[in-house]
């Protein structure tokens, strides 16, 4: 399956534009969409489960439509979505819960549902709490039968929008993990702020800032956007000064270590770093206003050329 964006917009009621001309192609795989909160991750998520419609532009899903009603329901047939708030039945057990949304989801015949469900508890490692009532949960737990739920219907697109937001470290990366292997045949995107989701799930990656996408590639050519902009500054004096953004600091003895993203001041005795997608990601963000600089213009045609490379396009 193959998900076409072309100019896509909208805009919600008091001229608030959400989205601005999205121009983005994606293949089977895990493709991640990264971003602050607030630049329009959520919204494009949505438009893509049906559940919005743009007021400009074009989207399809496979060879479906999504401006027409015909093409929502059928994209909607084949998708699997966990959004940022996943309403759960606290008193229902985990098995309970997936047994009712795979009835609602019209997996009608009993031995068959009665099977899923038991697949899918035994992939998100929740099989032996399946009688466990939902309230008794922890975070972690509760997106696993997340992501659970979404997978119920086999879906040729998995829409997963924040999903290790809030989680502690352990259950972060047992999600990860998860994610990482649900790509294959079909389309997995992954919508989050936090950087080292992308740099453990995702290849190939998307950066969106006020509505619009300022980067299109893989998480190699991203970084590369910060080479000969991080260093390392060792001091017992003053921290680095100047316009620079400290990324990190270890205290070593009487000195301190300051990792930097920026050009330090003249004089500063300074030692180039290779960035990490962290810096890449605030570098390409630092260099960006709301309107695309010749910078972000670089960078996205950067992207573009890289997926347009044989084989490339696939996570």
């Amino acid at each position: 399956m193959q998900i076409v964006l072309e100019q896509l917009a909208k805009t919600y009621k008091g001229n608030v534009q959400a989205l601005r001309d999205i121009n983005l192609t994606i293949g089977n795989g895990m493709f991640g969409l990264l971003g602050p909160n607030g630049a329009g991750k959520t919204t494009l998520m949505r438009i893509l489960a049906g559940i919005l419609q743009p007021t400009g532009g074009r989207a399809l899903v496979g060879e479906h439509d999504l401006a027409t009603e015909r093409g929502r329901h059928a994209v909607k047939r084949v998708l699997g979505y966990l959004p940022q708030e996943l309403g759960l039945y606290p008193d229902l057990s985990a098995r309970d819960f997936l047994d009712y949304m795979a009835l609602l989801k019209g997996l009608d015949h009993s031995a068959q549902r009665k099977q899923r469900v038991h697949d899918l508890l035994e992939l998100v490692g929740l099989a032996d709490v399946a009688r466990r009532q939902l309230k008794t949960f922890s975070g972690g737990m509760k997106r696993r039968v997340g992501i659970a739920q979404a997978l119920l219907n086999d879906p040729q697109l998995l829409i997963v929008d924040e999903p290790t937001a809030g989680l502690d470290p352990e259950e972060r990366i047992r999600f990860r993990n998860l994610l990482a292997d649900l790509g294959g045949d079909r389309v997995v995107l992954l919508s989050t702020h936090i950087v080292e989701d992308i740099a453990q799930t995702c290849r190939n990656l998307a950066v969106m800032t006020q509505g619009q996408v300022i980067f299109q590639g893989t998480t190699f050519d991203l970084l590369q956007a910060a080479r000969g902009n991080v260093w390392m500054v060792t001091t017992d004096g003053p921290k680095p000064d100047g316009d620079v953004t400290v990324m990190a600091t270890m205290h070593q003895g009487n000195a301190v270590q300051y990792r930097i993203l920026g050009q330090p001041q003249p004089g500063t005795h300074a030692v180039p770093a290779d960035p990490g997608l962290e810096e890449g990601y605030m570098w390409l963000m630092r260099q960006n206003s709301p309107l695309l600089t010749p910078f972000a213009r670089a960078a996205y045609t950067v992207g573009r050329e890289h997926l347009s490379e044989p084989g490339r396009g696939d996570a």
